[in-house]
Order: C-alpha cells, then structure tokens, then sequence
C-alpha cells in the first residue's frame, strides 16, 4: 500500500482529493472542521519535503450547476488557519484559470479548486474531466475516504493518467488499517456492536461479518424485529415485519458459525415517542400495547458490558437507543463507557457509520476510542466486503 510516505515531494506539485464536505451554517461559515484536520497531516507532510498541494473537493450536491452557497471559497479561510498556511482559491477546478493558477504555484503553497460537482463530469466519472484534472498535478494523493465508495473522475478515473504517481494520504490510509484490523487481523475475540432502527440497512454487514467475529451485540430499533421474529411481545416498537424471517436465518448462521448473539433482555420503553414520556423499563419480550422500546435496560446493559470488557477488538456502528432525546441516550452513553474501558486495557476499537459518530462526538467519546471513521457510506461499504474504487484506483 503505497502512501505520500513512499514519495518526496521536493519540487513537485500534489494533486490531493480531499474530503470538505464540510457543514457550514446560515452565514456559511464552518459548522464541523473535523474533516479539514483529517486532512492536515498529509498536507503538512507534502510542504515539509519542500512541495506544493492543489486540494480538490466537493461541498454538497449541486448536481452539475454552480451553485453560490456551496463554493468552497466559503472554506478557504477556514482551511489557511488550520493548515497554518495562506491557502490561495481558483473559481474553478479545470480549464485555463485552474492551470494557470496550478502552474504558479511555488514550493510551499497550497491551491484550493473549486467545487468539483460544480461540472456533471465529476460524477459520471468522465475521463476527459479527469485528464483535466491530473494535468494539474505531478502526484496524485487519494485522502479522502469519505468518497472512496463512489467511481467519480476525482477519486478513480484520475489515478488512471497518473499510473506511476499515484498514493493514499495518511488519513485513507489509517481508515484501511482501521478496517483491516477489525475484519482480518484482529486479535480475539472480536465483538461488532450493531445499532440503528433497521436490520434490512444492516444485513450485508452482518452476513459479511459473520465469519469474522465471535460476539454480535444487537441493539437499537432491530432488536424488536429479532425479538417479534422469536414470539416475543413488542406492542408499539419499531419492526420491520417483513424481515422477520432474515432475523431468524440471521440467528441460525451465527450458531452455525459459532457466534454468540446477544439481544437486549430487558428495555426502557415509553408510552410516547417523546423525551418527556412516561417510561418504564420491562422485559423486551412483554412490551405492553400502546409503549414502545426505546433504550436499552440495566439488565442488557450489565450483559453487554461483560462482553465489551472481554473483548479485544471492537467494531460499533450504530446507536443503542434514541440519543437524540436524553431520556433515551443512557445506553448509547453506557456502550461508550464500556468500550473506553476496553479500549483503555488494550482493547481495538473502532467507531464508524453516521449516527454512531454523531453520538461518539456529542458525548466527548473521540479521543477514547481508538479510531473513529470519517466516511459514512465508505465504511458500511467496506463492512460489506466490498471493494471500493477509490482504494482499488490506488492499489
């Protein structure tokens, strides 16, 4: 696996794609810069060997138009003060005025281009636009995994014009390793800790996990289809009636295959969904009519928590109850704890997929893991066994 690690970049101009795809908010400033200092140390690295980096991102979905509010002129204050450096700004990412501005670029400079979905071609993949592109630049550096999941000109057709020059940036890089080290050389034994409403949005990555883990938690608004799949009583819950028969092959692989499945035992429902409802908590099996489950119970919690401090290498992605409402965020709050504790005596711990990232980061988790994913739909895709084009272009 080729990094900017394995290049000098002494006189040469990296051509980097980044991931900004950055919040802004109502007076378009930088809502979350966490994905700008992902991208630092590989343009540090770049500048320190006396080189020049054009970054190239997408901001939003202006579906192939320009569109004023999601320039990334917006950002480029923003990315100067983390980077430390004067990023300069082109009104366009190809053509004329991005090749002038490319080819005066001197060692130690740092070019931001325009917002490439600002041109169709980007997402279709076209490889005129991607020739376009790779002119600019001597060394192509992917380092945004955020997009690696997606066959666009800037994340794999380029890599196509620049064949011996060619590299991941630290972040990509540590987003493969992360994965890696859950799906192939983790130490024993390996726990997945699935979450979210939905066991249809999860089944890819639970058949393709299956072979790699001992333990599988199961937590969230799935446990009720698994729970209504074995007779058990849910009255109001989330379910998916219709995969009720998946959640019962589901359960008979992983015996088969010598998993241990573990499903709340016990819930703290509501009468309403709403933070100020009545709650009880009850047996997950015998919720009354008109309540519905919403976060794990004590009973569940203290068995999930055995099997967390047990473990040496932990996969989390998704919540174990509503967190949004703080009535219903305790068992979201308990898994971090627990996975702190792990990770604090050694344990392998990685965090990725929307919402569990949300909750590590609303609830101070970040620096307690030991990784926490940057891509979304990059991660679950790689969950899934698949191989993404953005890394396959690179390898």
């Amino acid at each position: 696996m080729k990094t900017v690690d394995n290049f000098n970049f002494k006189d040469k101009k990296a051509l980097i794609r980044v991931d900004f795809n950055v919040p802004l908010d109502g007076d378009l400033n930088v809502a979350d810069a966490s994905r700008i200092e992902a991208a630092k140390p590989t343009i540090i690295k770049i500048l320190e060997d006396g080189g020049s980096a054009i970054l190239m991102s997408h901001l939003g979905r202006p579906k192939g138009a320009v569109n004023a509010d999601m320039s990334l002129k917006h950002i480029c204050d923003k990315v100067s003060e983390i980077i430390g450096v004067n990023v300069r700004f082109v009104e366009d990412c190809v053509g004329e005025v991005a090749e002038n501005a490319a080819a005066n670029l001197k060692s130690g400079e740092v070019l931001l281009l325009e917002n490439l979905r600002f041109h169709a071609e980007e997402e279709k993949g076209d490889k005129a636009f991607a020739e376009q592109l790779a002119k600019l630049g001597d060394i192509y550096v992917n380092d945004a995994f955020g997009t690696a999941h997606r066959a666009h000109a800037s994340t794999t057709v380029v890599a196509e014009f620049m064949p011996d020059a060619k590299c991941f940036g630290f972040l990509l890089a540590k987003e493969i390793e992360a994965i890696d080290k859950v799906m192939q050389t983790g130490e024993k034994p390996v726990t997945a800790i699935l979450g979210g409403s939905k066991v249809s949005s999860k089944i890819t990555i639970i058949e393709n996990i299956l072979d790699k883990v001992d333990h599988l938690i199961i937590g969230g608004g799935m446990t009720y289809t698994f729970i209504k799949a074995q007779g058990g009583k849910i009255g109001d819950s989330i379910c998916e009636d219709d995969k009720q028969e998946l959640a019962l092959e589901i359960l008979k692989q992983a015996k088969a295959k010598g998993v241990e499945v573990h499903i709340p035992v016990d819930v703290l429902a509501a009468d309403d969904f709403s933070n100020d409802a009545t709650t009880k908590v009850v047996p997950v099996t015998e919720i009354p009519d008109g309540w519905q489950g919403l976060d794990a119970g004590p009973k569940t919690l203290e068995n999930f928590k055995e099997v967390i401090l047990k473990s040496k290498t932990i996969l989390w992605n998704g919540p174990i109850g509503v967190f949004e409402m703080p009535s219903f965020a305790q068992g979201t709050i308990a898994i971090g704890n627990f996975i702190d504790e792990a990770t604090s005596k050694g344990a392998f711990s990685l965090v990725g997929g929307g919402d569990s990232v949300a909750a590590v980061k609303q609830f101070g988790f970040e620096e307690k893991v030991s990784y926490v994913s940057t891509g979304g739909g990059a991660m679950l895709e790689s969950l899934e066994g698949k191989t993404l084009p953005g890394i396959a272009a690179i390898l």
